[in-house]
C-alpha cells in the first residue's frame, strides 16, 4: 500500500512541476507579445521589465506571499502574515492526511509562484512605452508581496470569499482581473502616450514593431495556458482526475479557438479588415474567459464561452480608447473585462456556483486591487516619479532606461 502511495505522490508531484514549468514559459509569451506590440525604440526596456518582474515575483512570493495565501488558518478577512514557505511533507504526513496530501509542498509553491508572476506581467504591457523602469519594479515588489497574496488568500487560501462559495478554478479573477485592476490604476496615474489622443476625440493608432513576435508570444501563452488550467486540477494519478485534466486541456484549447474566430469575424464586419492584433487578443480573451471554470463545460460550451470573450475584447479595446485610457497591448480589456465575463460564465455550466458569490468575488478582487494599487502608484509618483521625460519618451525608453537598443542594425544608432 505504501508503495502505491509513493508512486501516486511522485506522479502528482511531477505533473504539478511540469504544469508549473509550462506556466513559467508564459513569461516568455508575455515578453514576446509585448515586445511585438510596442515600438522598436521601447523593446529592450519591455524585455527587461518582464525578466526582472519574474525574478521579483518569485522572490517576494517566496519571502512573504505564499505564507499569506496558504499557511494561515483561513476563514477570515485578515490573513496571517509570516515568512517563507514552510516544511516539506514526510511520509507520515502523507499517510496521516487521509488522502489530502498527495504532492510535494515545494511543487505547490513552484506552481503557485508562476501565477503571481503572470498577474504582474499583465501590468507590464498596459504601462509600456512611458513608465520609468525602476518605478515599475518597485510597484512589482508590493504587487507580488502583498496586493496579490491578500486577495488570493480570500479565495484560494480559504478566506471569506471561499466560505461564501466564490468559484475561480484557475484565476480569471484571482490572477487576471487582479492584474488588470492594478494595470488600470497605473495607467490612470501615468496618463496616455504622447500623440495617442488628439483634439476633438481623435484616436491615433501607434502600431507595434513586430507582428511575428507578437504572434509567437500568443502561441507561447496558448501553450503555457494548458499548464495554467490543467495543473489547477491538482491531481492526475487516478481515473477521475486524469479524465478531468483531459477535459480541462480540451476546453482550454477550444475556448482559445472560439475567441480567435469570434474576434476576427467581428473585426472584419466592423473594421472591414481581418485585424491580426484583434485575433491575437481574441485568443487570449478566450483563454482568460475559460480559466474560471474549464472543468465543467462541454467542449462546445467552452468554445462559446471563449467566443463571447473574443467579442467582448474587441468592444472593450475600442471603448477604452474612446475613454482615452491608453493600453498599448490591450491588457486591461483582455484580462479585466473578459476576466469578469469568465467569472460570470461559471454558474452557466456549473450548478454548484452562484451569481451572487461570483459578483461578490469580482467586486472584492477589483476594489481591493485597484485601491491598493492606486495608493502604491501615487506614493511612488510622489517619491520618485512614474513617467519618463517627454524627450526620453520621444527618443525611446530603451536608451534612456537601459542604455541599449534592441535593433541597432536597423537604426544605425539613430532613434
Amino acid at each position: 500500500m505504501n508503495e502505491l502511495v509513493e508512486v501516486q505522490y511522485a506522479l502528482d508531484t511531477f505533473y504539478f512541476l511540469i504544469c508549473g514549468a509550462l506556466v513559467l514559459w508564459m513569461a516568455a509569451g508575455f515578453s514576446m507579445l509585448e515586445a511585438g506590440l510596442v515600438r522598436a525604440k521601447n523593446t529592450t526596456e519591455i524585455l527587461t521589465k518582464n525578466m526582472a518582474l519574474f525574478a521579483i515575483a518569485c522572490t517576494m512570493y517566496m519571502l512573504v506571499g505564499y505564507h499569506i495565501v496558504y499557511l494561515g488558518d483561513g476563514g477570515s478577512v485578515l490573513p496571517d502574515f509570516g515568512f517563507l514557505i514552510g516544511a516539506e511533507h514526510s511520509m507520515d504526513d502523507v499517510l496521516s492526511s487521509g488522502g489530502d496530501t498527495y504532492y510535494a509542498a515545494r511543487s505547490d509553491f513552484f506552481f503557485q509562484v508562476v501565477f503571481v508572476a503572470t498577474a504582474m506581467s499583465i501590468v507590464s504591457g498596459a504601462v509600456a512605452e512611458r513608465m520609468k523602469l525602476w518605478s515599475f519594479l518597485l510597484f512589482a515588489v508590493f504587487m507580488t508581496g502583498l496586493i496579490y497574496p491578500v486577495q488570493a488568500y480570500w479565495s484560494w487560501g480559504g478566506g471569506f470569499l471561499d466560505a461564501a462559495g466564490f468559484s475561480d478554478y484557475a484565476g480569471s479573477g484571482i490572477v487576471h482581473l487582479c492584474g488588470a485592476a492594478a494595470a488600470l490604476a497605473g495607467v490612470l496615474v501615468l496618463g496616455p502616450r504622447q500623440g495617442k489622443y488628439g483634439k476633438n476625440g481623435a484616436i491615433n493608432a501607434i502600431p507595434g514593431a513586430n507582428m511575428p513576435m507578437a504572434t509567437l508570444g500568443t502561441f507561447i501563452l496558448w501553450l503555457g495556458w494548458l499548464g495554467f488550467n490543467g495543473g489547477s486540477e491538482l491531481k492526475l494519478s487516478d481515473i477521475s482526475s486524469a479524465n478531468a485534466v483531459a477535459q480541462v486541456f480540451a476546453n482550454t484549447n477550444a475556448a482559445a479557438c472560439g475567441g480567435v474566430i469570434a474576434a476576427l469575424i467581428l473585426a472584419r464586419l466592423w473594421f472591414r479588415k481581418a485585424d491580426l492584433t484583434m485575433g491575437l487578443n481574441g485568443a487570449l480573451a478566450g483563454l482568460v474567459a475559460i480559466t474560471a471554470g474549464p472543468s465543467a463545460p462541454s467542449i462546445l460550451a467552452a468554445t462559446l464561452v471563449g467566443a463571447v470573450g473574443g467579442v467582448l475584447v474587441v468592444f472593450a479595446i475600442v471603448a477604452l480608447d474612446k475613454l482615452r485610457i491608453d493600453d498599448p497591448v490591450g491588457a486591461i480589456s483582455v484580462h479585466g473585462v473578459v476576466g469578469i465575463w469568465g467569472l460570470l460564465a461559471v454558474p452557466l455550466t456549473d450548478g454548484d456556483a452562484g451569481f451572487g458569490a461570483q459578483l461578490l468575488g469580482m467586486a472584492t478582487i477589483f476594489i481591493w486591487t485597484f485601491v491598493a494599487s492606486l495608493v502604491v502608484w501615487l506614493a511612488i509618483k510622489a517619491i520618485m516619479g512614474v513617467r519618463v521625460s517627454a524627450e526620453e519618451e520621444y527618443e525611446g525608453v530603451d536608451v534612456a532606461e537601459c542604455g541599449l537598443e534592441a535593433y541597432p542594425e536597423f537604426t544605425g544608432g539613430k532613434r
